[in-house]
């Protein structure tokens, strides 16, 4: 039955389009094929708000239309979870983003709705959003998780740490960006298992023996291409320590290790290093080359004065060759669960008839 408020703002004619149009909007991106779950679901919320935004149903009389409207849709699709609140969410979802950039558009369309709802809910800005979304798609963030990332605005505190390279003024900004995701400031080398100083080709030799490993502290998308990467140019040869190629940067990396702290010539020689890659390595459909270079210690002010003027995009990352604490204790943990495994199988071989049954 029709409300009264509702028989006297939209009439029975108008109730029925609006029906009959967000169950075709419904069963449209059901029909379709989407790159993920979530996606397919925030199409049709997206559309359905999109319907109530043009329909201009607000406040006032719109609580009449909504509460029908949702009685009507849960008959045909009980499982959509098309409350009158969530239809709301639905129309301020369009509202909030139908003018927001397309990266922004994706990136929140790949969260769940819960995580959807909350972002609308906090009022946050463009820039403050496409964090919390890319973050939490990227480290998997639960509804609690990214909630406090937000209290404890996470945002502001990653946009006033200090970055030791100059991708923002030698990189297109998007690529910047992503260079920025992927690239850290510190790498924890403690898989080497090194308990005093060694050489620099040492240090080498033993992350090529774990490159897998080093790949995965690295980040994602690296393939490694090989160590003292021989390059050649005007009768003179050049060795880069090693030299990897990232699918997500489009690009070769270079990585120069460095067993002390850092100095600013390596800036000039990873510069000339990545010229040569740019000038004979890297291929038409390829972004310029980025340079790593990894040392043992350094001084946010010494690598700022270094990179001032230089034209190619290098970062400067610190490495630690102890475990941290927190995985020496794991470790501890894990060798102890092992002792007493091996404990427990040795005296189950000698005493059948004490064997544990699990």
């Amino acid at each position: 039955m029709k409300s009264e408020i509702t028989e006297k703002t939209i009439s029975e004619a108008e109730y029925s389009e609006l029906l009959k149009s967000a169950k075709t909007q419904i069963d449209t991106s059901r029909s379709t094929l989407a790159f993920q779950v979530n996606s397919t679901a925030n199409a049709t919320y997206w559309n359905l708000g999109k319907l109530l935004h043009e329909q201009k149903i607000d406040g006032g009389y719109g609580s009449g239309v909504i509460k029908r409207l949702s009685v009507d849709l849960k008959k045909d699709y009980p499982e959509m979870g098309l409350s009158p609140r969530n239809l709301w969410y639905m129309k301020q979802f369009y509202e909030r983003y139908c003018t927001s950039d397309i990266k922004l558009q994706r990136s929140v369309a790949l969260l769940s709705w819960r995580k959807i709802t909350l972002l609308i809910t906090k009022k946050l800005s463009d820039a403050e959003t496409l964090f919390y979304a890319t973050e939490s798609v990227q480290k998997n963030w639960n509804q609690d998780l990214l909630l406090n990332a937000i209290k404890m605005d996470m945002f502001a505190s990653r946009k006033n740490e200090l970055l030791d390279n100059n991708f923002s003024k030698t990189l297109p900004v998007l690529q910047s960006e992503q260079a920025n995701e992927i690239f850290k400031d510190t790498y924890n080398l403690g898989f080497l298992s090194v308990t005093e100083p060694i050489a620099e080709l040492e240090l080498e030799k033993r992350l090529v023996e774990k490159i897998k490993t080093f790949m995965l502290e690295l980040g994602t998308g690296f393939s490694f291409i090989g160590n003292q990467h021989r390059l050649e140019y005007n009768g003179k040869e050049y060795f880069v320590d090693m030299l990897f190629f990232n699918r997500k940067l489009k690009c070769l990396v270079a990585v120069e290790l460095k067993i002390g702290e850092f100095k600013s010539e390596y800036v000039g020689k990873m510069n000339m290093y990545l010229s040569l890659l740019d000038k004979l390595e890297k291929e038409k459909d390829e972004n310029q080359s980025i340079g790593i270079i990894l040392c043992a210690e350094k001084d946010h002010l010494d690598v700022e004065i270094a990179l001032q003027d230089v034209n190619k995009p290098i970062a400067v990352a610190d490495y630690e060759l102890i475990v941290p604490k927190t995985e020496l204790q794991n470790l501890v943990l894990k060798e102890l669960g092992k002792c007493a495994s091996t404990a427990l199988s040795n005296h189950a071989s000698a005493s059948p008839s004490n064997r544990l049954v699990h």
